[in-house]
């Protein structure tokens, strides 16, 4: 399998963020691994669990928590009941979420020697996951303090767990030092504040600093794709946003992300998204009407 490395931007108000989607029955190829922390409840699917050396079949329902860079991928084979979709939750957070000083307080300390387990990725099961579950779809419909209040509730359960086991060997990381990710982070950084202008191969190869071939080597190995691809996808993405959001037409959106030509805005929006943007806002307001 390859290695896919993933950056997540949390929203200006949140220091955390959950989210449900419906999954897709494939297997897929690659594992992918991120800087953030994450707590993924799969459940109604039948396939393999890969996280980093670890492999095993599952089937039904599953928690599984991971810390930062740790590779990890899902193969589903099928849904266990065929009338409900494969479905997840997913938390992406980091432990100083609250603070730098909440690992320090002396209620807290239990949740230090669950965030160093979380290096190997952690399987609840049983009564953990049933509370687990109960909490995570609380605070899909919670904001603020609230939503804030449950995920400290739901890492006191998984760090009081007498129902979880490690699953991966010990340091199995896609990457091998500190200071790689400190560049790959410095790279989707620069990439996501300046994504408006014109970027260059140059200016993000001296940021490492590495030669433009070097860095291309490296950039692909870890992303799986290539800078131009990748500042095409955040382009794009930011456009979809703001279409969806119904705050500009589609030229306003084009200028808006980076671009300076419709036409290749088009083709490019049409290349990720699989429609044009005037057929994907249309979508959108067909299913927003409930037709």
């Amino acid at each position: 399998m390859q290695f896919i490395y993933e950056n997540f931007t949390f929203p200006p108000d949140q220091s955390f963020t959950v989210r449900s989607e419906f999954l897709e029955v494939k297997k897929y190829q690659s594992f992918k691994c991120h800087v953030n922390f994450e707590i993924a409840l799969i459940e109604n699917c039948t396939g393999k669990r890969f996280i980093g050396d670890h492999i095993e079949e599952f089937k039904g329902a599953e928690l599984v928590l991971m810390a930062s860079y740790l590779p990890h991928c899902w193969q589903y084979y099928r849904t266990n009941d065929p009338l409900i979709p494969a479905h997840a939750i997913v938390v992406h957070f980091f432990p100083d979420f609250m603070g730098d000083g909440l690992l320090r307080k002396p209620e807290a300390r239990h949740l230090a020697t669950l965030f160093a387990a979380a290096a190997k990725g952690v399987l609840f099961t049983g009564e953990t996951l049933r509370k687990a579950k109960m909490i995570l779809q609380e605070m899909l419909y919670e904001k603020g303090l609230t939503r804030s209040a449950l995920m400290l509730q739901l890492l006191d359960v998984l760090a009081l767990s007498a129902s979880s086991r490690v699953l991966s060997s010990p340091g199995f990381n896609i990457i091998e030092s500190s200071g790689e990710a400190n560049k790959i982070n410095q790279i989707f950084d620069h990439i996501f504040k300046h994504f408006r202008n014109p970027i260059t191969l140059e200016e993000v190869a001296a940021l490492i600093p590495m030669s433009s071939a070097a860095f291309c080597r490296f950039f692909k190995s870890k992303t799986g794709r290539t800078l131009t691809d990748f500042i095409k996808e955040v382009r794009i993405g930011h456009a979809a946003k703001l279409l969806l959001a119904q705050s500009h037409n589609v030229s306003e959106a084009c200028y808006n992300s980076g671009y300076n030509n419709i036409s290749n805005f088009n083709k490019h929006f049409k290349e990720i998204k699989g429609l044009s943007p005037k057929e994907f806002l249309k979508q959108y307001q067909v299913a927003e009407a409930g037709v």
